[in-house]
């Protein structure tokens, strides 16, 4: 599939947000004592340090920042210079940490075990994706041909993708399974992925730690000016807050394991810290709810929990605490499911959902072009008498449906019967008769 060129994807325009330079203590947001015991903590667990491994650990500049942090430290006998390196800066000093060190450590780890990059307020974050807020994303026919090009749809299901894409708020696609849902999500993924942005590595939110950057989820974006060299400056010259990370704009899918646990601020009783929920990972992106209402909790209440967010592009997550936090809710949601939509939820529930469409069967037309392209791809020699034969033995007089999705199977059977035979794979008779043997099953 070739994907739209980025440039040729009109959108509202960005920003151009860089999360601004750090030059002081107070420019992190976070308190100096809060910041001595993620350090303390850091170096609890790796000994021995320099300044700016320690300023690398805790994605802060050393010159202004974590030289404050490990004088304070020092001043208070909580760590002590083990070695210096002339000519090379404070930087290059050796720190330990001492025995009171340890005890502060141990006190700051019962509360919470996190010890990684400093997080950025809440406050900052939620003008950040504001900032940097997808928009609507437009698109126009043409786009929407190269952006699904890989895949065969009817012209009435293609020219209702498009608006629904451009709304930028839910889409509800449903259909018998194998016609493509889960393929047009994708698709609209790949475009998302073609778009960056900046997101904390994580959230400081009343005094606790929100993980948000997710290695399975989130895919670090090339950047010639990532890192720093010690002093906050990025190595290209430009100055930016190291504790960000540029990313490709998310997209992310859960199925069947989805719970409303999992769409709230999750927190590890062991660690003391919280994990962001999939939706808040994926702003600025596309959650791809894929299966939906095969999910252990009711559709109905799945689609309760996401009326505010939906409606208002705000959601409220709580803490273990009770508290209630506001964050923008800047995602396109996507629901995909085979099931009836009458089985899952009423017409009130449906109209919460901005585009409604339906994948259904191919033509047999379209089934044609599908398994010509397949075929094709995998080396198969397509035979249009063979298709037929096919049709008739196997579909007509079975009354069985057309999916999009049987002819990349059937090729596959094909495919590996003649490897089994030993004889070249083509579409006649006997070969097409195994296929269809071994793959259908009545039900």
């Amino acid at each position: 599939m070739s994907l739209p060129n980025k440039s040729n994807i009109s959108s509202k325009k960005n920003s151009g947000f860089l999360p601004p330079p750090i030059n002081k203590l107070e420019d992190t947001g976070l308190s100096s004592l809060w910041l001595q015991d993620l350090a303390l903590k850091i170096m609890y667990f790796q000994g021995f340090m320099t300044g700016l491994k320690v300023s690398e650990e805790l994605a802060l500049p050393f010159a202004g920042v974590v030289d404050q942090i490990l004088e304070a430290l020092k001043r208070e006998k909580l760590i002590e210079v083990k070695s210096t390196q002339m000519g090379l800066g404070d930087g290059s000093y050796q720190y330990a940490i001492t025995g009171a060190g340890m005890l502060r450590a141990r006190e700051a780890l019962d509360r919470s075990q996190y010890a990684g990059a400093a997080p950025v307020p809440i406050e900052t974050y939620n003008e950040s994706i504001r900032r940097q807020s997808r928009g609507r994303i437009m698109v126009t026919a043409r786009l929407m041909r190269q952006l699904l090009s890989h895949l065969i749809l009817s012209e009435d299901t293609f020219q209702r993708l498009g608006p629904a894409l451009n709304s930028g708020t839910s889409i509800f696609l449903y259909g018998p399974p194998g016609n493509g849902k889960t393929s047009v999500a994708r698709a609209f993924g790949n475009m998302v992925l073609s778009q960056t942005m900046y997101i904390p590595y994580a959230l400081f939110l009343g005094g606790q730690v929100v993980k948000l950057f997710d290695s399975v989820n989130h895919q670090r974006a090339p950047e010639e000016d990532t890192g720093t060299n010690g002093t906050g400056s990025m190595r290209t010259g430009i100055r930016r807050d190291p504790r960000w990370i540029k990313i490709k704009r998310p997209f992310i899918v859960v199925g069947g394991e989805l719970t409303l646990e999992g769409l709230d601020l999750v927190f590890d009783d062991t660690h003391k810290y919280y994990e962001a929920p999939f939706q808040v990972k994926a702003n600025g992106g596309i959650l791809l709810i894929d299966d939906f209402g095969r999910q252990q909790v009711r559709p109905r209440d799945l689609l309760n929990r996401w009326i505010v967010p939906l409606e208002n592009r705000v959601d409220f997550l709580t803490l273990h605490t009770g508290r209630k936090v506001e964050i923008p809710f800047d995602v396109l949601v996507v629901f995909s499911t085979n099931l009836p939509p009458r089985d899952l939820v009423d017409e009130a529930f449906l109209r919460r959902l901005r585009h409604k469409i339906e994948i259904s069967d191919p033509s047999f037309e379209e089934y044609r072009e599908i398994f010509r392209r397949v075929a094709q791809q995998k080396g198969l020699a397509y035979d249009d008498q063979g298709l037929a034969y096919l049709l008739q033995e196997w579909y007509i007089k079975r009354n069985r449906k057309l999916r999009a999705s049987h002819p990349r199977d059937l090729c596959d059977q094909i495919l590996d019967i003649a490897h089994y035979l030993s004889t070249e794979p083509v579409m006649n008779r006997e070969l097409l008769d195994r296929a269809a043997q071994s793959y259908f099953v009545e039900l």
